[in-house]
Protein backbone atom coordinates (compact mmCIF):
# COMPACT_ATOMS: atom_id res chain seq x y z
CA UNK A 1 0.00 0.00 0.00
CA UNK A 2 1.48 3.34 -1.01
CA UNK A 3 2.28 5.51 1.99
CA UNK A 4 0.51 8.67 0.84
CA UNK A 5 -2.64 6.78 -0.13
CA UNK A 6 -3.22 6.01 3.54
CA UNK A 7 -2.01 9.28 5.09
CA UNK A 8 -5.10 11.41 4.69
CA UNK A 9 -4.94 12.61 8.28
CA UNK A 10 -1.51 14.15 7.65
CA UNK A 11 -3.22 16.68 5.44
CA UNK A 12 -4.61 18.15 8.66
CA UNK A 13 -1.08 19.15 9.63
CA UNK A 14 -0.94 21.78 6.88
CA UNK A 15 -2.96 25.00 6.63
CA UNK A 16 -6.69 24.63 6.03
CA UNK A 17 -6.59 25.99 2.49
CA UNK A 18 -4.32 23.08 1.55
CA UNK A 19 -6.25 20.47 3.49
CA UNK A 20 -9.51 18.53 3.15
CA UNK A 21 -9.74 18.52 6.91
CA UNK A 22 -10.40 21.53 9.13
CA UNK A 23 -8.38 22.58 12.11
CA UNK A 24 -9.77 21.95 15.53
CA UNK A 25 -12.30 24.53 16.71
CA UNK A 26 -10.97 28.10 16.73
CA UNK A 27 -10.59 30.19 19.82
CA UNK A 28 -13.90 31.07 21.45
CA UNK A 29 -15.03 34.65 21.22
CA UNK A 30 -15.32 35.10 24.96
CA UNK A 31 -12.63 33.44 27.02
CA UNK A 32 -13.69 32.37 30.50
CA UNK A 33 -12.62 34.86 33.13
CA UNK A 34 -10.44 33.66 35.96
CA UNK A 35 -12.51 33.20 39.10
CA UNK A 36 -10.75 33.50 42.44
CA UNK A 37 -10.73 30.45 44.66
CA UNK A 38 -13.23 30.58 47.49
CA UNK A 39 -13.37 28.68 50.75
CA UNK A 40 -15.88 25.86 50.92
CA UNK A 41 -17.66 25.36 54.20
CA UNK A 42 -19.78 22.50 55.41
CA UNK A 43 -19.35 18.78 55.06
CA UNK A 44 -18.46 17.00 51.86
CA UNK A 45 -21.57 16.08 49.92
CA UNK A 46 -20.17 13.90 47.17
CA UNK A 47 -22.62 12.76 44.50
CA UNK A 48 -20.29 9.93 43.52
CA UNK A 49 -21.09 6.38 44.48
CA UNK A 50 -18.55 5.31 47.16
CA UNK A 51 -18.67 1.78 45.72
CA UNK A 52 -17.15 2.93 42.43
CA UNK A 53 -14.66 0.32 41.20
CA UNK A 54 -11.22 1.89 40.70
CA UNK A 55 -8.81 0.52 38.14
CA UNK A 56 -5.07 0.47 38.74
CA UNK A 57 -2.30 0.78 36.16
CA UNK A 58 0.29 -0.59 38.60
CA UNK A 59 2.85 1.99 37.55
CA UNK A 60 6.37 1.48 38.91
CA UNK A 61 7.45 3.82 41.69
CA UNK A 62 9.69 6.77 40.90
CA UNK A 63 13.23 5.78 40.01
CA UNK A 64 14.54 8.82 41.91
CA UNK A 65 15.21 9.44 45.61
CA UNK A 66 13.67 12.85 46.33
CA UNK A 67 15.52 13.24 49.61
CA UNK A 68 18.80 12.83 47.73
CA UNK A 69 17.66 15.29 45.04
CA UNK A 70 16.72 17.89 47.66
CA UNK A 71 19.83 17.63 49.82
CA UNK A 72 22.73 15.92 48.05
CA UNK A 73 23.01 17.18 44.46
CA UNK A 74 26.48 18.60 43.75
CA UNK A 75 26.64 22.18 42.43
CA UNK A 76 30.39 22.76 42.16
CA UNK A 77 30.30 24.49 38.80
CA UNK A 78 28.62 27.77 39.62
CA UNK A 79 28.75 30.46 36.97
CA UNK A 80 30.66 32.93 39.16
CA UNK A 81 33.53 30.51 39.73
CA UNK A 82 34.36 29.91 36.06
CA UNK A 83 33.15 33.07 34.30
CA UNK A 84 36.57 34.51 33.50
CA UNK A 85 37.92 31.20 32.23
CA UNK A 86 34.89 30.61 30.01
CA UNK A 87 35.01 34.17 28.68
CA UNK A 88 38.63 33.75 27.62
CA UNK A 89 37.95 30.41 25.91
CA UNK A 90 34.88 31.80 24.14
CA UNK A 91 36.89 34.64 22.63
CA UNK A 92 39.11 32.11 20.86
CA UNK A 93 36.11 30.27 19.39
CA UNK A 94 34.46 33.53 18.30
CA UNK A 95 37.65 34.53 16.52
CA UNK A 96 37.65 31.25 14.58
CA UNK A 97 33.96 31.39 13.65
CA UNK A 98 34.38 35.00 12.50
CA UNK A 99 37.58 34.27 10.55
CA UNK A 100 36.84 35.30 6.95
CA UNK A 101 40.03 33.66 5.72
CA UNK A 102 39.06 30.20 6.94
CA UNK A 103 38.09 27.82 4.13
CA UNK A 104 34.33 27.35 3.93
CA UNK A 105 34.42 23.59 4.57
CA UNK A 106 36.56 24.06 7.67
CA UNK A 107 34.13 26.76 8.82
CA UNK A 108 31.15 24.43 8.41
CA UNK A 109 32.97 21.64 10.24
CA UNK A 110 33.80 24.00 13.10
CA UNK A 111 30.16 25.13 13.37
CA UNK A 112 28.95 21.53 13.30
CA UNK A 113 31.40 20.57 16.05
CA UNK A 114 30.47 23.58 18.21
CA UNK A 115 26.79 22.65 17.93
CA UNK A 116 27.30 18.97 18.70
CA UNK A 117 29.35 19.90 21.76
CA UNK A 118 26.27 21.72 23.08
CA UNK A 119 27.69 25.22 22.60
CA UNK A 120 25.35 26.68 19.97
CA UNK A 121 23.57 28.88 22.53
CA UNK A 122 26.93 30.43 23.50
CA UNK A 123 27.66 31.52 19.90
CA UNK A 124 24.18 32.10 18.51
CA UNK A 125 24.99 35.40 16.84
CA UNK A 126 28.39 34.36 15.46
CA UNK A 127 27.10 31.07 14.02
CA UNK A 128 24.06 32.73 12.45
CA UNK A 129 26.19 35.42 10.81
CA UNK A 130 28.71 32.86 9.52
CA UNK A 131 26.05 30.56 8.10
CA UNK A 132 24.18 33.40 6.38
CA UNK A 133 27.43 34.76 4.96
CA UNK A 134 28.34 31.37 3.51
CA UNK A 135 24.81 30.90 2.15
CA UNK A 136 24.95 34.28 0.42
CA UNK A 137 28.01 33.08 -1.49
CA UNK A 138 26.43 29.77 -2.52
CA UNK A 139 25.27 29.17 -6.06
CA UNK A 140 22.35 26.74 -6.52
CA UNK A 141 22.94 25.47 -3.02
CA UNK A 142 26.68 24.84 -3.46
CA UNK A 143 29.56 26.91 -2.13
CA UNK A 144 32.16 25.62 -4.55
CA UNK A 145 31.77 23.83 -7.89
CA UNK A 146 35.03 22.02 -7.22
CA UNK A 147 33.36 19.81 -4.60
CA UNK A 148 30.79 18.29 -6.95
CA UNK A 149 32.20 14.81 -6.23
CA UNK A 150 32.58 15.31 -2.46
CA UNK A 151 29.51 13.67 -0.96
CA UNK A 152 30.60 14.54 2.57
CA UNK A 153 30.96 18.27 1.88
CA UNK A 154 27.76 18.64 -0.16
CA UNK A 155 25.74 16.79 2.47
CA UNK A 156 27.23 18.77 5.36
CA UNK A 157 26.41 22.16 3.86
CA UNK A 158 22.91 20.96 2.89
CA UNK A 159 22.22 19.87 6.48
CA UNK A 160 23.62 22.98 8.17
CA UNK A 161 21.91 25.41 5.81
CA UNK A 162 18.51 23.77 6.26
CA UNK A 163 19.08 23.40 9.98
CA UNK A 164 19.44 27.18 10.15
CA UNK A 165 16.25 27.86 8.23
CA UNK A 166 17.82 28.38 4.80
CA UNK A 167 16.25 26.68 1.79
CA UNK A 168 18.66 24.54 -0.19
CA UNK A 169 17.52 22.85 -3.41
CA UNK A 170 17.29 19.07 -3.22
CA UNK A 171 18.96 18.90 -6.62
CA UNK A 172 22.43 19.20 -5.07
CA UNK A 173 22.34 15.40 -4.73
CA UNK A 174 21.65 14.82 -8.45
CA UNK A 175 25.40 15.00 -9.15
CA UNK A 176 25.85 11.71 -7.28
CA UNK A 177 23.53 9.80 -9.63
CA UNK A 178 24.47 7.98 -12.82
CA UNK A 179 22.79 8.04 -16.24
CA UNK A 180 20.20 5.47 -15.12
CA UNK A 181 19.05 7.70 -12.26
CA UNK A 182 20.59 5.56 -9.51
CA UNK A 183 23.16 6.67 -6.95
CA UNK A 184 26.65 5.88 -8.23
CA UNK A 185 28.38 2.69 -7.15
CA UNK A 186 31.51 4.74 -6.45
CA UNK A 187 30.01 6.19 -3.27
CA UNK A 188 28.84 2.86 -1.79
CA UNK A 189 32.00 2.50 0.30
CA UNK A 190 32.51 6.17 1.15
CA UNK A 191 31.66 5.80 4.84
CA UNK A 192 32.25 9.44 5.77
CA UNK A 193 30.23 10.65 2.78
CA UNK A 194 27.40 8.17 3.37
CA UNK A 195 27.20 9.17 7.02
CA UNK A 196 27.00 12.85 6.05
CA UNK A 197 24.31 12.06 3.46
CA UNK A 198 22.37 10.00 6.00
CA UNK A 199 22.31 12.85 8.52
CA UNK A 200 21.34 15.37 5.80
CA UNK A 201 18.46 13.21 4.56
CA UNK A 202 16.51 13.78 7.78
CA UNK A 203 16.22 17.48 6.86
CA UNK A 204 14.07 16.62 3.84
CA UNK A 205 10.66 18.07 2.99
CA UNK A 206 7.53 16.45 1.61
CA UNK A 207 7.69 15.22 -2.00
CA UNK A 208 11.47 15.40 -2.18
CA UNK A 209 11.92 12.02 -3.76
CA UNK A 210 15.68 12.27 -4.13
CA UNK A 211 16.07 12.99 -0.40
CA UNK A 212 13.99 9.90 0.39
CA UNK A 213 16.21 7.91 -1.96
CA UNK A 214 19.29 9.34 -0.25
CA UNK A 215 17.94 8.27 3.14
CA UNK A 216 17.26 4.72 1.95
CA UNK A 217 20.57 4.45 0.07
CA UNK A 218 22.75 5.75 2.90
CA UNK A 219 20.92 3.74 5.56
CA UNK A 220 21.21 0.53 3.54
CA UNK A 221 24.91 0.85 2.82
CA UNK A 222 25.93 2.10 6.26
CA UNK A 223 24.09 -0.87 7.77
CA UNK A 224 26.00 -3.20 5.45
CA UNK A 225 29.31 -1.54 6.32
CA UNK A 226 28.88 -1.54 10.10
CA UNK A 227 31.27 -3.96 11.73
CA UNK A 228 33.87 -3.55 8.98
CA UNK A 229 34.84 0.11 9.44
CA UNK A 230 38.52 0.24 10.34
CA UNK A 231 38.60 3.69 11.91
CA UNK A 232 37.23 3.26 15.44
CA UNK A 233 35.94 6.81 15.92
CA UNK A 234 34.13 6.72 12.57
CA UNK A 235 32.66 3.30 13.37
CA UNK A 236 31.24 4.70 16.62
CA UNK A 237 29.77 7.69 14.78
CA UNK A 238 28.02 5.35 12.34
CA UNK A 239 26.57 3.19 15.13
CA UNK A 240 25.41 6.32 16.94
CA UNK A 241 23.76 7.73 13.83
CA UNK A 242 21.98 4.52 12.85
CA UNK A 243 20.57 4.30 16.37
CA UNK A 244 19.04 7.78 15.93
CA UNK A 245 19.85 10.57 13.45
CA UNK A 246 21.41 13.77 14.73
CA UNK A 247 18.38 15.85 13.65
CA UNK A 248 16.21 13.92 16.10
CA UNK A 249 18.61 14.11 19.04
CA UNK A 250 18.40 16.44 22.02
CA UNK A 251 21.20 18.98 22.37
CA UNK A 252 22.16 18.01 25.94
CA UNK A 253 21.93 14.28 25.31
CA UNK A 254 24.04 14.61 22.17
CA UNK A 255 26.62 16.77 23.98
CA UNK A 256 26.99 14.20 26.77
CA UNK A 257 27.85 11.59 24.11
CA UNK A 258 29.83 13.76 21.70
CA UNK A 259 32.18 15.44 24.19
CA UNK A 260 34.04 12.20 25.04
CA UNK A 261 33.80 11.07 21.40
CA UNK A 262 35.37 14.36 20.25
CA UNK A 263 38.19 13.95 22.76
CA UNK A 264 39.18 10.69 21.02
CA UNK A 265 39.52 12.35 17.61
CA UNK A 266 43.15 12.85 16.58
CA UNK A 267 42.65 16.49 15.56
CA UNK A 268 40.47 17.76 18.41
CA UNK A 269 40.86 21.34 19.62
CA UNK A 270 41.83 21.21 23.34
CA UNK A 271 40.53 24.72 24.08
CA UNK A 272 37.18 23.99 22.43
CA UNK A 273 36.95 20.71 24.35
CA UNK A 274 37.73 22.45 27.65
CA UNK A 275 35.10 25.09 26.94
CA UNK A 276 32.51 22.41 26.10
CA UNK A 277 33.14 20.62 29.39
CA UNK A 278 32.99 23.78 31.47
CA UNK A 279 29.79 25.05 29.85
CA UNK A 280 28.21 21.60 30.11
CA UNK A 281 29.01 21.49 33.84
CA UNK A 282 27.82 25.04 34.45
CA UNK A 283 24.49 24.40 32.73
CA UNK A 284 24.21 21.17 34.72
CA UNK A 285 24.68 23.15 37.96
CA UNK A 286 21.76 25.39 36.96
CA UNK A 287 19.61 22.34 36.28
CA UNK A 288 20.60 20.73 39.59
CA UNK A 289 19.41 23.74 41.56
CA UNK A 290 16.12 23.77 39.66
CA UNK A 291 15.53 20.06 40.30
CA UNK A 292 16.25 20.57 44.02
CA UNK A 293 13.57 23.25 44.26
CA UNK A 294 11.08 21.27 42.20
CA UNK A 295 11.59 18.11 44.28
CA UNK A 296 10.73 20.15 47.36
CA UNK A 297 7.61 21.53 45.70
CA UNK A 298 6.49 18.07 44.51
CA UNK A 299 6.89 16.41 47.90
CA UNK A 300 5.15 19.32 49.67
CA UNK A 301 2.29 19.18 47.16
CA UNK A 302 1.74 15.54 48.05
CA UNK A 303 0.55 14.31 44.66
CA UNK A 304 3.45 11.86 44.60
CA UNK A 305 1.38 9.91 47.14
CA UNK A 306 -1.41 9.29 44.61
CA UNK A 307 -0.83 5.57 44.10
CA UNK A 308 -2.85 5.34 40.88
CA UNK A 309 -0.80 8.02 39.11
CA UNK A 310 2.71 8.14 37.68
CA UNK A 311 5.26 9.83 39.95
CA UNK A 312 7.69 11.20 37.34
CA UNK A 313 8.94 14.59 38.52
CA UNK A 314 12.50 14.25 37.16
CA UNK A 315 11.29 12.88 33.84
CA UNK A 316 8.86 15.81 33.58
CA UNK A 317 11.69 18.22 34.27
CA UNK A 318 13.67 16.71 31.41
CA UNK A 319 10.72 17.15 29.06
CA UNK A 320 11.07 20.88 29.73
CA UNK A 321 14.87 20.70 29.50
CA UNK A 322 14.48 19.07 26.11
CA UNK A 323 12.30 21.92 24.92
CA UNK A 324 14.53 24.71 26.29
CA UNK A 325 17.67 23.77 28.27
CA UNK A 326 19.40 27.15 28.12
CA UNK A 327 19.98 28.80 31.54
CA UNK A 328 17.90 31.88 30.71
CA UNK A 329 14.72 29.78 30.41
CA UNK A 330 14.63 28.65 34.03
CA UNK A 331 11.12 30.08 34.57
CA UNK A 332 9.77 27.87 31.82
CA UNK A 333 11.47 24.76 33.20
CA UNK A 334 10.20 25.47 36.71
CA UNK A 335 6.60 26.26 35.84
CA UNK A 336 6.48 23.97 32.83
CA UNK A 337 7.54 21.03 35.00
CA UNK A 338 4.74 21.80 37.44
CA UNK A 339 2.25 21.84 34.57
CA UNK A 340 3.49 18.53 33.15
CA UNK A 341 3.33 16.89 36.59
CA UNK A 342 -0.33 17.93 36.73
CA UNK A 343 -0.96 16.85 33.13
CA UNK A 344 0.29 13.33 33.86
CA UNK A 345 -1.68 13.05 37.11
CA UNK A 346 -4.89 14.29 35.46
CA UNK A 347 -4.28 11.98 32.50
CA UNK A 348 -4.17 9.06 34.91
CA UNK A 349 -7.43 10.22 36.51
CA UNK A 350 -9.11 10.01 33.10
CA UNK A 351 -7.36 6.84 31.96
CA UNK A 352 -7.43 4.81 35.15
CA UNK A 353 -9.00 6.20 38.30
CA UNK A 354 -12.14 8.20 37.60
CA UNK A 355 -15.61 6.95 36.75
CA UNK A 356 -17.27 8.44 33.67
CA UNK A 357 -19.60 10.51 35.91
CA UNK A 358 -16.65 11.92 37.85
CA UNK A 359 -14.77 12.73 34.66
CA UNK A 360 -17.75 14.61 33.24
CA UNK A 361 -17.99 16.64 36.47
CA UNK A 362 -14.26 17.31 36.48
CA UNK A 363 -14.31 18.45 32.84
CA UNK A 364 -17.27 20.75 33.50
CA UNK A 365 -15.53 22.38 36.49
CA UNK A 366 -12.36 22.94 34.44
CA UNK A 367 -14.36 24.33 31.53
CA UNK A 368 -16.11 26.81 33.86
CA UNK A 369 -12.89 27.32 35.88
CA UNK A 370 -14.97 27.04 39.01
CA UNK A 371 -14.13 25.43 42.36
CA UNK A 372 -17.39 26.11 44.16
CA UNK A 373 -18.89 22.67 43.62
CA UNK A 374 -15.84 20.41 43.61
CA UNK A 375 -17.01 18.70 46.82
CA UNK A 376 -19.07 16.58 44.44
CA UNK A 377 -15.80 14.88 43.51
CA UNK A 378 -14.03 12.24 45.63
CA UNK A 379 -11.17 13.55 47.73
CA UNK A 380 -8.21 12.49 45.48
CA UNK A 381 -9.74 14.03 42.35
CA UNK A 382 -10.77 17.17 44.26
CA UNK A 383 -7.22 17.53 45.57
CA UNK A 384 -5.83 17.24 42.05
CA UNK A 385 -8.29 19.84 40.76
CA UNK A 386 -7.24 22.32 43.43
CA UNK A 387 -3.57 21.67 42.71
CA UNK A 388 -4.18 22.44 39.03
CA UNK A 389 -6.28 25.52 39.84
CA UNK A 390 -3.83 26.98 42.34
CA UNK A 391 -0.72 26.21 40.28
CA UNK A 392 -2.27 27.82 37.21
CA UNK A 393 -3.12 30.96 39.20
CA UNK A 394 0.39 30.98 40.67
CA UNK A 395 1.83 30.91 37.16
CA UNK A 396 -0.60 33.63 36.14
CA UNK A 397 0.52 35.81 39.04
CA UNK A 398 4.18 35.37 38.07
CA UNK A 399 3.51 36.30 34.44
CA UNK A 400 1.44 39.37 35.40
CA UNK A 401 4.19 40.50 37.77
CA UNK A 402 7.02 39.98 35.27
CA UNK A 403 5.36 40.71 31.93
CA UNK A 404 2.19 42.62 32.75
CA UNK A 405 -0.11 40.18 30.96
CA UNK A 406 -2.98 38.12 32.43
CA UNK A 407 -2.39 34.70 30.94
CA UNK A 408 -4.86 32.80 33.18
CA UNK A 409 -7.93 33.04 30.90
CA UNK A 410 -5.90 31.58 28.02
CA UNK A 411 -4.21 28.97 30.17
CA UNK A 412 -7.49 27.84 31.74
CA UNK A 413 -9.05 27.48 28.28
CA UNK A 414 -6.13 25.32 27.18
CA UNK A 415 -6.64 23.13 30.25
CA UNK A 416 -10.32 22.83 29.32
CA UNK A 417 -9.46 21.83 25.74
CA UNK A 418 -7.16 19.13 27.09
CA UNK A 419 -9.73 17.75 29.54
CA UNK A 420 -12.41 17.67 26.83
CA UNK A 421 -10.06 15.62 24.65
CA UNK A 422 -9.36 13.29 27.61
CA UNK A 423 -13.11 12.95 28.21
CA UNK A 424 -13.74 11.99 24.59
CA UNK A 425 -11.20 9.17 24.88
CA UNK A 426 -12.70 8.07 28.20
CA UNK A 427 -16.15 7.87 26.58
CA UNK A 428 -14.67 5.79 23.77
CA UNK A 429 -13.29 3.38 26.33
CA UNK A 430 -16.40 3.14 28.53
CA UNK A 431 -18.69 2.69 25.52
CA UNK A 432 -16.40 0.25 23.72
CA UNK A 433 -16.19 2.56 20.69
CA UNK A 434 -13.35 2.06 18.20
CA UNK A 435 -12.44 5.32 16.43
CA UNK A 436 -10.93 5.48 12.96
CA UNK A 437 -7.25 6.37 12.72
CA UNK A 438 -8.13 9.82 11.42
CA UNK A 439 -10.67 10.36 14.22
CA UNK A 440 -8.21 9.13 16.83
CA UNK A 441 -5.34 11.33 15.63
CA UNK A 442 -7.45 14.46 15.26
CA UNK A 443 -8.32 14.18 18.95
CA UNK A 444 -4.87 12.94 19.93
CA UNK A 445 -3.03 16.09 18.83
CA UNK A 446 -4.79 17.75 21.78
CA UNK A 447 -5.03 14.83 24.24
CA UNK A 448 -1.28 14.22 24.06
CA UNK A 449 -1.02 17.60 25.87
CA UNK A 450 1.59 19.05 23.51
CA UNK A 451 -0.50 22.21 22.84
CA UNK A 452 -0.58 22.97 26.58
CA UNK A 453 3.15 22.33 26.98
CA UNK A 454 3.98 24.44 23.94
CA UNK A 455 1.63 27.21 25.04
CA UNK A 456 3.51 27.40 28.35
CA UNK A 457 6.79 27.57 26.46
CA UNK A 458 5.48 30.58 24.52
CA UNK A 459 4.44 32.86 27.35
CA UNK A 460 7.30 31.77 29.64
CA UNK A 461 10.11 32.28 27.09
CA UNK A 462 8.92 35.24 25.02
CA UNK A 463 9.85 38.78 25.97
CA UNK A 464 6.58 40.34 24.84
CA UNK A 465 3.28 38.41 24.84
CA UNK A 466 0.88 39.52 22.09
CA UNK A 467 -2.81 38.83 21.45
CA UNK A 468 -2.06 37.97 17.81
CA UNK A 469 0.44 35.30 18.80
CA UNK A 470 -1.93 33.86 21.43
CA UNK A 471 -4.75 33.54 18.89
CA UNK A 472 -2.37 32.05 16.35
CA UNK A 473 -1.17 29.47 18.85
CA UNK A 474 -4.71 28.66 19.97
CA UNK A 475 -5.57 27.71 16.38
CA UNK A 476 -2.85 25.05 16.49
CA UNK A 477 -0.69 26.11 13.53
CA UNK A 478 1.01 23.44 11.47
CA UNK A 479 4.26 23.58 13.41
CA UNK A 480 2.42 22.77 16.66
CA UNK A 481 0.31 20.04 15.09
CA UNK A 482 3.46 18.37 13.74
CA UNK A 483 5.13 18.49 17.14
CA UNK A 484 2.00 17.04 18.75
CA UNK A 485 1.78 14.30 16.12
CA UNK A 486 5.41 13.21 16.59
CA UNK A 487 4.79 13.03 20.35
CA UNK A 488 1.56 11.04 19.91
CA UNK A 489 2.95 8.56 17.37
CA UNK A 490 6.24 7.90 19.15
CA UNK A 491 4.30 7.51 22.40
CA UNK A 492 2.06 4.93 20.73
CA UNK A 493 5.04 3.02 19.36
CA UNK A 494 6.71 2.96 22.76
CA UNK A 495 3.76 2.45 25.10
CA UNK A 496 0.74 0.94 23.35
CA UNK A 497 1.35 -2.64 24.52
CA UNK A 498 1.65 -1.56 28.15
CA UNK A 499 -1.41 0.66 27.92
CA UNK A 500 -3.54 -2.05 26.33
CA UNK A 501 -2.47 -4.48 29.05
CA UNK A 502 -3.96 -2.19 31.70
CA UNK A 503 -7.22 -1.73 29.80
CA UNK A 504 -6.64 1.52 27.90
CA UNK A 505 -8.07 2.59 24.54
CA UNK A 506 -6.65 1.21 21.32
CA UNK A 507 -3.73 3.27 20.01
CA UNK A 508 -2.67 4.09 16.46
CA UNK A 509 -0.86 0.77 15.94
CA UNK A 510 -3.88 -1.34 16.88
CA UNK A 511 -6.33 0.95 15.09
CA UNK A 512 -4.35 0.63 11.86
CA UNK A 513 -4.13 -3.13 12.31
CA UNK A 514 -7.93 -3.28 12.46
CA UNK A 515 -8.52 -0.82 9.62
CA UNK A 516 -6.01 -2.27 7.17
CA UNK A 517 -6.17 -5.89 8.31
CA UNK A 518 -2.38 -6.11 8.76
CA UNK A 519 -0.02 -7.58 11.32
CA UNK A 520 1.38 -5.61 14.25
CA UNK A 521 4.79 -5.52 12.57
CA UNK A 522 3.33 -3.95 9.41
CA UNK A 523 1.25 -1.51 11.48
CA UNK A 524 4.30 -0.43 13.47
CA UNK A 525 6.22 0.15 10.27
CA UNK A 526 3.32 2.25 8.99
CA UNK A 527 3.18 4.38 12.14
CA UNK A 528 6.95 4.79 12.03
CA UNK A 529 6.59 6.04 8.44
CA UNK A 530 4.04 8.56 9.68
CA UNK A 531 6.66 9.86 12.10
CA UNK A 532 9.09 10.39 9.22
CA UNK A 533 6.42 12.09 7.10
CA UNK A 534 5.44 14.40 9.95
CA UNK A 535 9.06 15.43 10.48
CA UNK A 536 9.26 16.41 6.79
CA UNK A 537 6.31 18.77 7.21
CA UNK A 538 7.81 20.21 10.38
CA UNK A 539 11.18 20.70 8.63
CA UNK A 540 9.50 22.82 5.96
CA UNK A 541 7.51 24.76 8.55
CA UNK A 542 10.71 25.80 10.29
CA UNK A 543 11.37 27.98 7.22
CA UNK A 544 8.00 29.77 7.52
CA UNK A 545 7.22 33.10 9.17
CA UNK A 546 5.40 33.14 12.50
CA UNK A 547 4.25 35.89 14.89
CA UNK A 548 6.51 34.67 17.68
CA UNK A 549 10.21 34.42 18.48
CA UNK A 550 12.79 31.70 17.92
CA UNK A 551 12.57 30.27 21.45
CA UNK A 552 8.98 29.13 20.89
CA UNK A 553 9.64 28.14 17.28
CA UNK A 554 12.47 25.81 18.29
CA UNK A 555 10.49 24.42 21.23
CA UNK A 556 8.27 22.64 18.69
CA UNK A 557 10.87 20.34 17.06
CA UNK A 558 12.58 20.09 20.45
CA UNK A 559 9.40 18.60 21.90
CA UNK A 560 9.45 16.09 19.05
CA UNK A 561 13.09 15.29 19.85
CA UNK A 562 12.25 14.83 23.53
CA UNK A 563 9.51 12.38 22.53
CA UNK A 564 11.98 10.49 20.33
CA UNK A 565 14.31 10.25 23.32
CA UNK A 566 11.75 9.05 25.87
CA UNK A 567 10.08 6.46 23.63
CA UNK A 568 13.03 5.24 21.56
CA UNK A 569 13.59 2.16 23.71
CA UNK A 570 10.01 1.71 24.93
CA UNK A 571 8.07 3.72 27.48
CA UNK A 572 10.82 5.76 29.10
CA UNK A 573 8.22 8.03 30.69
CA UNK A 574 5.59 5.74 32.17
CA UNK A 575 8.06 2.92 32.86
CA UNK A 576 11.42 4.69 33.30
CA UNK A 577 13.68 1.65 33.15
CA UNK A 578 17.43 1.35 33.04
CA UNK A 579 17.88 2.73 29.50
CA UNK A 580 16.19 6.05 30.27
CA UNK A 581 17.62 6.55 33.74
CA UNK A 582 21.14 5.61 32.61
CA UNK A 583 20.93 8.46 30.10
CA UNK A 584 19.36 10.99 32.47
CA UNK A 585 21.75 10.27 35.36
CA UNK A 586 24.86 11.79 33.75
CA UNK A 587 22.82 14.74 32.49
CA UNK A 588 21.89 15.61 36.06
CA UNK A 589 24.57 14.12 38.30
CA UNK A 590 27.85 13.57 36.48
CA UNK A 591 29.94 16.60 35.47
CA UNK A 592 32.86 16.21 33.08
CA UNK A 593 36.28 16.24 34.73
Amino acid sequence: MALHSSLSFLAALVPAHRSPFLYLQKITANVQKCRPISCISGSVNSTVDPKTIRRSANYPLSAWDYDHLMHSLPTDYSEEKYTSQVTKLKEGVKKSVNDREMKWLSKLELIDTVQRLGLKHEFEKEIKNAIHSLYANASDGLLDDDIHNDLYAVSLQFRLFRQHGLDVPKDVFERFKDESGEFKASICNDVKGLLSMYEASFLGFEDEEIIDEAKWFSTTHLTELRGSIAQESLAKMVEHALDMPLHWRLTRVEASWFIPAYELQHNFNPNLLQLAKLVYNMVQAVHQKEVKDLARWWVDLGLNQMTFARDRLVEHYFWCCGMAFEPEFGSFREMGTKVICLITTIDDVYDVYGSLEELELFTDFVDRWDVTQIDKLPDPIRTIFLAMFNTTNEIGYTVIREKGFNIVPYLSKTWADLCKAYLKEAKWYHKGYKPTLEEYLNNAVVSIAAPLMLFCSYFLTTDKITIDALHYIDNLPTIMRCSSMVLRLTNDLGTSSDELARGDNLKSVQIYMNEAGVSEEVAREHVDNLVHETWKIMNAEMLSSYPFGEAFLHANPNLGRTAQFFYHYGDGHGVPGNETKQTLLPLLLHPFQ
